[in-house]
């Protein structure tokens, strides 16, 4: 999911960074391309595991 840019904001706030410190995931990337990411998007990812539960994870979509 792309984050609008108020969530971006809130989501970074609360852990205390800057969008230039999240993970890079390229705008060529298959996931980027089906989401619709842009470049400066910030794209949450919610993975479910049998393990771990519920992982959310965020990434910083770059050119490439």
């Amino acid at each position: 999911m792309v984050l609008s840019r108020e969530d971006a904001k809130r989501v970074l706030a609360r852990m205390g960074i800057k969008k230039t410190e999240l993970p890079w995931m390229f705008s060529t990337d298959p996931v980027a391309e089906a989401l619709g990411a842009q470049p400066g998007d910030v794209v949450m990812i919610i993975r479910e595991s049998p393990t771990a539960g519920r992982s959310v994870s965020y990434r910083l979509v770059i050119s490439g």
